[in-house]
């Protein structure tokens, strides 16, 4: 879509605000792909590259995609949590023309970059790994009885075994031993599966160890306990991982399944995939969008507060735009669609949680790597404490061994590795909930450090809906030549001072001549030719040849908050034109409430500085006017050199400042260039979103720092416990087990945030 932009006269320069919620539409968007339907990643695009614009991470895992690459999607069956997205990327990286492969933990999803189609080959060593590969789209769960059966079989049998055990205790011990192979059969069957695909450390491998090294050594009760308490871990981790993404699966259930398409006097039930923009759709009083539509006929309110965390129904008149998602409160409305297929704004959204997790925290990249070497390294421990002693000191081998198959039990390492993920992923979904959506954990992170906010002024301070308030002419021009010239000069432009002027022109009704040659003056203002005579709208500042009275005027409208542009024919000033921006009405509580978090906030703006001063004295901010793109970045990078900055704006001049920041947020209106340079998007017009996603992702930080505590403190604790023969081997798996579920209730504390 073809855009007219200038540069403003504050040097700054603008495109025409989107209105979605925050997310390009200009961008390639490809959610829901069929396996069967391979598609070839485009090298432009940061959805097939697995990073943000302008690239990722530095130590982020690197792409091996390359132009001659076909892209596979699939919707996995069986994870539990990220260590077994961990093993398929393992199980399929190792098959030659695969580039890449990544699995999407929070959507359950495999994405492979391969040279040719081998999809069977893939779907053969996710299999071989003991998982599932179905279509993209969600499978139905099994019910809890089928999904639980194991684990009951198990419990019955230790029950039965126990009973027999108080009446007849050998053949109750038998019975322990039958008990203990029933449960070890499918967990050593997983071991050596995943042996074959290329993780022999997993805890499957450690079960398996453990238990079987307890059986010969004839602790056959604790052995078959063992089990039983590693499979309830495994529930545990399964209801987690499924609590950690129901914030992703309740955005995929906003989608009906079908929508309501007018065409004439006819209305049928269609699916999502046939609507095009264009199609006129009806939804009922209580039903939600299927697409982003334009409202027509009248007006209607709807509630978009899944979208966009805003608890009150928002009205909405004709023409305006309306997300995929919300819900009609009081009446059936009629839209017109404006989204592709696959592009609606919860399709957006979701590509964006997608992607984030191709950007995880330093933190959680610190943690898979630990965890990678502290399984083996237990392991080769645990080996050390069973020999040694007995070799070296002539110990009794049994016990030794006994300690040597906790110490094994003690390295499973499923609490560390969800500790951090599990964290993250909550933290992302209660963000997304309250309207701020995160491109990722490295993101989260970082804007948990943010100590300062740099705010751009128009549209992000301010409404973004300037109004002429003052035509004032010079000399014997008269106000309505001046407004007109200007209006005609600036017709055309999308630029809000420029939509101002045009806009109280149409109001006056006054009759526009055609204007020619329009060309915009980088970070001065515009110029054109009306009946062959040369026209300028530029910022004082640009002007050279005003008289003192002048001066004086100009002076006097910038000190009430004005913005003022002057209008040259043929380099003789004929007067100004005045135009005012209204503060947004939370910026001035959302400043307020960034102090108390700490975080001290500065305007940096292009506008003349008297104009910023009146706008920074009534938010009591500091403020830098009068700057061109460059010193805005100049600024930025001077400014987060000494403390971490977050920079917000909606402008295409606000994308180099937002890059240059340690993380850049960009308002829901804005323009496509600063939505992409951003770190993370407002899915709507509010700075009060601001000071409650800065404090949820210091809660994310503090809980990730418990979490790693917990982990490695129950795992020191029962380290020492056990090599002084205070700990068994089902105390061990029930400490496991217990951490996981602690590091897990913990994480899911974020999503209770609102």
């Amino acid at each position: 879509m073809h855009q007219h932009s200038h540069a403003c006269r504050c040097g700054k320069s603008h495109s025409k605000p989107q209105p979605l919620c925050g997310i390009s539409r200009t961008r390639p968007v490809t959610l829901q792909i069929s396996a069967a339907q391979p598609v070839t990643p485009d090298s432009n695009c940061s959805c097939c590259d697995n990073g943000s614009p302008g690239g990722g991470d530095a130590d982020e895992e690197s792409d091996r995609s390359g132009p001659d690459t076909q892209q596979f999607r699939w919707q996995i069956a069986g994870m539990d949590c990220p260590s077994c997205a961990r093993k398929i990327e393992t199980a399929v990286q190792k098959l030659p023309q695969v580039r890449n492969a990544r699995v999407i933990f929070a959507s359950e999803k495999l994405v492979v970059d391969a040279e040719n189609d081998i999809r069977p080959a893939i779907e053969q060593a996710v299999k071989n790994a003991g998982f599932r590969l179905t279509s993209t789209e969600p499978q139905p769960q099994p019910g809890r009885l089928r999904e639980n059966a194991g684990l009951l079989l198990l419990a019955l049998l230790m029950l039965a075994s126990w009973l027999l055990s108080m009446a007849a205790p050998v053949w109750g011990d038998r019975l322990f031993v039958v008990t203990t192979l029933v449960g070890l059969l499918p967990v050593a069957r997983s071991a050596w599966r995943l042996l074959r695909s290329g993780s022999p450390f997993s805890i499957e491998t450690l079960m398996t160890l453990a238990a079987g090294g307890a059986l010969v050594i004839g602790a056959h009760a604790e052995a078959a306990m063992v089990l039983l308490l590693f499979l309830l871990g495994e529930r545990l981790e399964a209801y987690a991982a499924t609590r950690a993404r129901r914030g992703v699966t309740a955005l995929m259930a906003l989608r009906p399944d079908t929508a309501t398409r007018v065409r004439g006097a006819q209305r049928e039930q269609v699916a999502l995939a046939d609507l095009r923009p264009g199609d006129v759709i009806e939804v009922a009083a209580g039903g939600r969008l299927p697409a982003d539509g334009e409202l027509l006929a009248s007006a209607a309110s709807f509630d978009e507060s899944a979208l966009t965390g805003e608890s009150l129904p928002v009205a909405r008149q004709p023409g305006e735009t309306v997300m995929a998602g919300a819900t009609s409160v009081d009446r059936l409305v009629t839209l017109q669609v404006i989204s592709e297929p696959g592009h609606s704004a919860i399709d957006r959204i979701l590509q964006l949680i997608e992607e984030a997790e191709s950007h995880r925290a330093p933190v959680e990249r610190f943690i898979d790597r630990f965890s990678r070497l502290y399984t083996p390294a237990i392991m080769l421990l645990a080996l050390l404490v069973m020999t040694l002693p007995p070799l070296l000191a002539g110990g009794d081998w049994l016990p030794w061994i006994y300690k040597g198959l906790t110490l094994l039990l003690i390295g499973c390492p499923c609490a560390l590795v969800i500790s951090t993920p599990a964290a993250i992923t909550s933290g992302l979904a209660a963000a997304a909930r309250q309207g701020a959506l995160i491109k990722g954990g490295a993101a989260l992170e970082r804007l948990s450090r943010v100590t300062i906010m740099a705010f751009d002024k128009t549209g992000t301070l301010t409404e973004g809906k300037p109004q002429v308030t003052d035509v004032v002419p010079f000399g014997d021009a008269q106000p309505e030549t001046l407004l007109t010239s200007g209006a005609a000069v600036e017709l055309g432009s999308s630029h809000p001072l420029a939509m101002a002027i045009v806009a109280e022109a149409s109001r006056r009704q006054l009759s526009l001549p055609e204007a020619r040659d329009q060309r915009t003056l980088p970070g001065s203002g515009i110029a054109a030719q009306i009946a062959g005579i040369s026209y300028q709208l530029l910022a004082p500042r640009e002007v050279k040849n005003l008289l003192e009275d002048q001066q004086q005027t100009i002076a006097q409208l910038e000190a009430e908050g004005k913005t003022v542009v002057v209008l040259l024919q043929d380099a003789r000033p004929l007067g100004v034109l005045a135009l005012q921006d209204k503060l947004r009405s939370e910026a001035a509580s959302a400043v307020a409430a960034l102090q108390q978090l700490g975080v001290s906030s500065l305007m940096l703006t292009g506008d003349n500085p008297r104009a910023a001063a009146a706008i920074a004295a009534d938010l009591e901010i500091d403020y830098r006017a009068g700057l061109l793109p460059a010193d805005k970045v100049a600024a930025v990078r001077d400014l987060d050199a000494q403390q971490s900055l977050a920079m917000i704006g909606d402008g295409i001049n606000d994308a180099p400042a937002m890059k240059a920041a340690t993380i850049g947020i960009a308002m829901g209106s804005g323009t496509d260039v600063a939505l992409e340079a951003a770190d993370a998007a407002l899915t709507q017009n509010r700075l009060a979103i601001l000071p409650r996603t800065v404090a949820l992702a210091r809660r994310t930080r503090r809980i990730i720092r418990q979490n790693i505590a917990l982990a490695l403190g129950l795992k020191a604790l029962f380290l020492v416990t056990t090599l002084l023969g205070f700990t068994g081997l089902w105390l061990a798996v029930l400490a496991d087990s217990g951490a996981t579920a602690l590091v897990t209730a913990n994480a899911l504390r974020l999503l209770r945030s609102r």
